[in-house]
């Protein structure tokens, strides 16, 4: 949503309560992409199991990383769903709650509800099938956003790309090459989504946290047109679910990295729930 291309089944929703505000259900996947989350959803098939040799070779940034962020022993799980609150600029800024299955490089579907002016808009954005497309409804029959096509698939990947690091155990997948970078805390991932293959700069700290994921995404934040234009996360705090351990609040947004990040920044959210599978 708002240049995001930010995220089962069919069973019922959880009341939960957001900060200050009233409760707000966490959101379902609409029926139309039921069949993707299903798809992104499988198990992973015979994973290994976690073991510091898994990490020779790789850049001394990534090497902290997954030795930080993966319990030793653990399964290397390649898909998450996560249940997500937090803040998304329309305009202003509105709480929204999210529900999202992760499985890089295969794809990525987002569901979540927020409010403009004053009336619930819900919806999702996803890549899947090689595809990327975005629906969003008020009162969920008023159309408010849709998009899909070339430019919206490849701002869509690029995404998924950017969100990797959410499933540490992909990180050392055949979908990413590493190589080290001039600074002793950064490494550049190369991911492979669908037919490109994106740079992905990660930052991790001396002691292993993820501190930031970076690239040049396919978009149109400023309604000028699509390009290829900065766009990162900051990861900040942790919390620790089952066997990894995750950042546990993430800001987002277009010209990462310069004076115009203020202004592109456009989405906060805080990780609820994160299961891996």
């Amino acid at each position: 949503m708002t240049g995001y291309i930010p995220h089962h089944g069919s069973r019922a929703t959880t009341p939960a309560r957001l900060p200050g505000g009233a409760p707000s259900a966490v959101p379902a996947p609409p029926g139309r992409v039921r069949r993707d989350w299903a798809a992104l959803a499988a198990p992973t098939v015979s994973p290994a199991r976690f073991a510091p040799h898994m990490t020779d070779g790789l850049p001394a940034p990534v090497t902290r990383w997954l030795a930080h962020a993966i319990a030793p022993g653990a399964p290397l799980l390649e898909t998450v769903e996560l249940v997500t609150h937090g803040e998304i600029r329309m305009g202003t800024w509105r709480r929204f709650r999210a529900r999202q299955i992760l499985a890089p490089p295969r794809g990525l579907v987002w569901a979540a509800r927020s409010h403009l002016a004053g009336l619930p808009v819900s919806g999702y954005d996803r890549y899947s099938g090689g595809t990327g497309e975005m629906r969003w409804r008020l009162l969920r029959a008023v159309p408010v956003m849709s998009g899909s096509g070339p430019d919206v698939t490849r701002s869509a990947a690029g995404r998924v790309a950017c969100e990797f690091p959410l499933v540490p155990a992909t990180a050392r997948g055949t979908a990413v090459r590493w190589e080290p970078a001039d600074d002793d805390r950064q490494a550049v991932a190369h991911v492979r989504v669908g037919r490109e293959e994106f740079a992905v700069t990660v930052r991790v700290s001396p002691s292993g946290h993820l501190e930031s994921a970076s690239l040049l995404r396919w978009g149109d934040p400023d309604g000028r047109g699509y390009g290829k234009h900065p766009f990162g996360a900051v990861f900040e705090g942790e919390a620790r679910f089952g066997d990894f351990t995750l950042p546990r609040t993430v800001r987002a947004g277009w010209w990462f990295g310069g004076d115009r990040w203020p202004e592109g920044e456009f989405i906060r959210f805080t990780v609820d729930e994160a299961a891996y599978r």
